[in-house]
């Protein structure tokens, strides 16, 4: 889709803007060693398409060049062509018309960059059998060529028209050559003239000639143009004007790509086609530079060329505006025009006959990001600083002007007072927005000064920085953040103010994977504000302590100290601390047998919702969807997950949009869908330590169950993070991998070495995803509807004598009716376990157990090498026989 010029005018026009191009379409088709323009003998590549002697094969990968009035045979269409299937048509149709002597002219047009001259190369395809294709080339020069295009033509045409056109003295025997040239055999012939906006004036002579007899002629004369770059004084205007007035003219004025193009266009090299779009704006000369380039990170070197080309020949006046605009990163609304210009828009005329800008009544915007990018991108440093004090001084004398712009600038001017004076509206702004990732970066940047702040109001700054980076998942800034903002409230002797910063110190120690700093920071918090007389305050202290307890499994310790935290949330009317206890009680009493739990933990999300604490009702939904999966309760899970993963999106919650994300990583891997198991747990491949324990098991688990290497690795370091946290959610889906594994590699004494440090803890237990199976097996699963799912995994189990089972066992299950988890991942099936073994010589845990359980349990793993205990007796709730891997309460 890109306008290809021949390498010969570089030295003339600048840097060959399509270089890139060609070398994005050589790597993308394979091809190497040669360029794709070439031809002759000494015209070689490899790779696809290539035969034994390193020549394209005749099938062609590429078009004949443009240059020299190549007669083009007939090759397939180039396959970056899109969204030109109507053009194609139209010329194909002209062409057949010429053939029966009925000739006519075809204009395309559109902004450089648009791919005139790539649809140019892609008609012959489309031509009748017969037909020529004679191509010449007009070049923006300083001294133009006199009958430049058809000088091209020289060789590939008659000796008369070669003559003519080279003496080049007589004007009219090159008009008689040309129309004699044309109505030869064979028929049709269509003379195409790129880049006629640059022609000189004899040429354009000569085609006022033809333009007046085309309709006589079985030919078909093709111009391409740039119609932006056309004042009303340019000497084409003349031309055009002649050729409106003909009876047989065609205009095809080429449009940008739509997105789906852009998409089509960026697959291979794995990009956000939303993002190459937005910054190309559908111009396919920039969308194949930024493939080429691998991703809209930095303006591509061709494309900063291609535009400062385009800036030759303005007025100093119009490149100075230019370059003030270009600092701007957004469309400049008219009162900032007028402010930074004293003529306003009058400096932009000539930039916008150019095509650089798009010049509105209200707003001035760069036709194209990446023109005001490669603009801005020139600039040395000085300048740019410049010129955005410039902007700054401007905004800020605009009463009501958005802080963020202020702060931006003030950034590129490095005004350090504009910054400490407008950040922190900025970072409020945005906050209250939901763009948190922007909150925390404008924090950020304020803090750099902090020595302008005093201790209260650098503690404040601290203490939002905290929880904006805990709320992007950087566990890391966060508690470094917090820890400084504690020190600050103890130098002040603040001690409501302390407590409730300790309390925050507990939670975001537990979000970084830290449980001793967590439990100390929880008690010291409770200890400062139980007699600080802040019930609401010592409420959430409170709830913390139940939700550290409820997390280490201590249910009732959790149950006593939530409750307490209810009354005193309700006696402060707090939603949101209502919520957090409520999800607490719920969570423990419903993990800890008694199903009545879940009515609480819905009532905390309901409640959550209804007030709008978007924090405290995604985690009420993690908890929700982590017990239900334990359960094996994939149906109902699968409710939960959509509203809950979009909820987290939209509201920027990135920790817990990463943790929902594993959670739906767990239900995959239970339905045997490995490759969306491992699609949503890279999810929880960051620093974020509840995401990325149980996110490095379940893509373990896959390794170990299709055969792949790197599993070891993988669980040592989840079991490296599991061990610090202390917390059974944690450790116990590591041991079970490792058990699989072993169990995979036929080293039974291992699987019982992996389980055996957890199977005391989990055994004590009164949960239900905690307890024992009989030693006969344990109830079916049922479904919603009650009837048992179907499991369709038979592999074979390893022998008693501990022989080691055969890799590659496991089979993807059947599909049910479960309903589709989220829009994100494709439905992963429904499957019901099997019931555990009662010996260790014969496991049916890991892989060679059945869906759910398999996928794996996190407990029953370490009770398969022993028998139960007497007296106990088999959970009678579905699915209480095993915990799913990685299932893991969020907090």
């Amino acid at each position: 889709m890109l306008p290809p010029r021949d390498p010969s005018d570089a030295a003339a026009s600048g840097a060959d803007p399509c270089d890139g191009f060609w070398r994005c379409r050589l790597r993308l088709m394979g091809v190497s060693g040669a360029d794709p323009r070439a031809t002759g003998p000494d015209a070689t590549a490899t790779g696809p398409g290539a035969d034994a002697t390193g020549r394209m094969a005749a099938s062609g990968a590429f078009l004949a060049p443009l240059r020299g009035g190549v007669l083009w045979q007939n090759r397939p269409v180039d396959r970056w062509i899109l969204e030109r299937e109507r053009e194609l048509t139209r010329l194909a149709a002209a062409a057949q018309e010429a053939a029966a002597g009925a000739g006519s002219v075809a204009l395309v047009f559109g902004e450089a960059g648009i791919g005139k001259s790539s649809l140019v190369k892609a008609m012959p395809e489309r031509l009748p059998a017969q037909a020529r294709v004679l191509v010449g080339q007009c070049d923006d020069l300083a001294t133009r060529r006199p009958l430049g295009p058809f000088r091209d033509l020289v060789g590939s045409v008659g000796a008369d028209l070669a003559r003519a056109v080279m003496e080049g003295g007589d004007r009219h025997r090159v008009y008689e050559a040309l129309h004699a040239e044309l109505a030869g055999t064979p028929h049709p012939v269509v003379l195409v003239v790129e880049d006629v906006h640059w022609a000189d004036e004899a040429s354009l002579d000569a085609l006022r000639f033809l333009v007046r007899r085309m309709e006589g002629l079985p030919a078909l004369l093709v111009l391409t143009y740039r119609d932006d770059e056309l004042s009303r004084e340019h000497p084409l205007r003349h031309l055009l004007g002649q050729v409106s007035r003909t009876s047989r003219v065609h205009r095809l004025p080429l449009a940008r790509l739509s997105l789906d193009a852009v998409r089509a266009l960026s697959a291979s090299r794995r990009l956000d086609a939303a993002q190459v779009y937005e910054v190309t704006s559908g111009n396919p000369f920039f969308v194949a530079e930024i493939v080429a380039a691998g991703g809209t990170g930095g303006v591509p070197p061709t494309v900063v060329d291609a535009v400062l080309a385009r800036l030759r020949g303005l007025d100093p006046a119009t490149v100075d505006a230019l370059e003030q605009l270009a600092v701007v990163p957004s469309a400049v609304e008219r009162p900032l025009v007028d402010a930074l210009f004293t003529d306003g828009v009058t400096v932009l005329a000539d930039a916008e006959q150019r095509g650089l800008l798009t010049v509105e009544p209200d707003r001035v915007t760069f036709r194209h990001e990446l023109i005001r990018r490669a603009v801005a991108d020139s600039l040395p440093a000085a300048r740019r600083i410049a010129l955005n004090r410039e902007v700054l001084a401007a905004l800020v004398a605009r009463p009501g002007c958005d802080a963020a712009r202020i702060v931006h600038h003030a950034d590129q001017a490095g005004d350090q007072d504009a910054i400490a004076r407008y950040g922190p509206d900025a970072a409020k702004d945005a906050a209250c927005a939901g763009a948190h990732r922007e909150a925390a970066a404008q924090l950020r940047l304020v803090l750099r000064g902090r020595h302008r702040y005093g201790p209260a109001d650098l503690a404040d700054l601290l203490e939002r920085y905290a929880v904006e980076s805990y709320t992007i998942a950087d566990s890391a800034a966060a508690v470094t953040a917090q820890r400084e903002a504690v020190a600050l409230r103890r130098s002040l002797g603040d001690t409501p103010g302390l407590g409730a910063d300790l309390r925050w110190l507990s939670r975001i120690h537990w979000w970084a994977g830290d449980a001793d700093q967590a439990q100390e920071a929880a008690r010291e918090a409770v200890a400062v504000l139980e007699h600080a007389g802040d019930d609401r305050l010592l409420a959430l202290a409170v709830s913390n302590t139940a939700q550290l307890r409820m997390l280490s499994d201590r249910y009732a310790e959790a149950v006593e100290l939530g409750e307490r935290a209810i009354a005193l949330a309700r006696k402060a009317d707090d939603a949101a601390i209502l919520s957090h206890a409520l999800n607490n009680v719920g969570t423990a009493r419903w993990r800890g047998g008694d199903p009545g739990g879940r009515l609480q933990l819905e009532e905390s999300l309901e409640v959550a919702l209804a007030a709008g604490e978007v924090e405290h009702a995604c985690r009420a939904y993690a908890n929700l969807i982590w017990t239900l999966l334990d359960n094996l309760r994939y149906a109902e899970a699968d409710v939960f997950l959509p509203p809950a993963m979009d909820l987290a999106d939209r509201a920027e919650h990135l920790g817990f949009l990463n943790y929902l994300h594993v959670e739906l990583a767990v239900r995959c891997l239970a339905a045997a869908d490995w490759e969306a198991a491992e699609k949503h747990a890279e999810y929880g491949m960051h620093d974020f330590v509840p995401a990325r324990c149980p996110a490095l098991t379940v893509l373990a688990r896959v390794r170990v169950r299709c055969g792949r290497p790197g599993a070891g690795e993988l669980l040592a370091e989840a079991r490296r993070i599991a061990v610090r946290t202390r917390e059974l959610q944690r450790t116990g889906p590591v041991a079970a991998a490792l058990a699989e594994a072993a169990w995979l590699r036929g080293d039974l004494a291992a699987v019982t070495a992996a389980a055996g440090p957890v199977h005391a803890q989990a055994d004590r237990l009164p949960g239900v995803p905690y307890r024992a199976s009989s030693a006969t097996g344990s109830p079916r699963p049922a479904t919603p509807s009650g009837s048992t799912t179907r499991t369709t995994r038979t592999p074979s189990r390893p022998a008693a004598s501990g022989g080691r089972p055969p890799r590659g066992g496991w089979r993807r299950a059947a599909p049910t009716n479960t309903p589709a988890p989220s829009p994100r991942a494709p439905t992963p099936p429904t499957n019901s376990p099997r019931s555990p073994p009662s010996t260790p010589s014969a496991p049916d845990h890991g892989p060679g157990c059945s869906a759910p359980s398999c996928a794996g349990s996190a407990y029953s793993t370490s009770r398969a090498a022993r028998s139960p205990r007497p007296g106990r007796t088999p959970p009678a709730s579905p699915g209480a026989s095993s915990r799913s891997c990685g299932c893991s309460r969020t907090d």
